[in-house]
């Protein structure tokens, strides 16, 4: 695929799971990466799912902002789409369970972040 069409196909992909992750924090959701990092030439756009992960250093990850946790959404490769970050522990839960009632699934590995 070229760069420009896999772009513009993850764009709106990261633009709908923007959407879905402010409709549960109150407009705070970034955008993440659109395009999944595959170490080729080959333009691919994030995938269409939506799975949600709470990113903190158990994940590996050092966390600068140790004003909370880090919710993501991301494809069924882990690709982060949209993620809000210093989210107490009460709100973390919270919109858990709002994704969860939403039939969002929990996504378990590990999580591509933006640089």
């Amino acid at each position: 695929m070229q760069y420009f069409a896999a772009l513009k196909i993850g764009q709106k992909r990261v633009q709908t799971a923007r959407d879905l992750l402010n409709k549960f924090t109150n407009g705070k959701a970034m955008p993440a990466l659109a395009l999944r990092d595959n170490k080729t030439n080959v333009w691919e756009p994030v995938g269409e799912e939506n799975l949600y992960a709470i990113v903190d250093e158990s994940s590996g990850f050092v966390l600068t902002d140790t004003s909370g946790y880090l919710l993501v959404l991301c494809d069924k490769n882990g690709i982060s789409k949209a993620l809000v970050q210093g989210l107490s522990k009460e709100q973390k839960d919270e919109t858990v369970k709002m994704l969860e009632a939403e039939n969002v699934p929990q996504y378990k590995g590990n999580v591509s972040l933006p640089v």
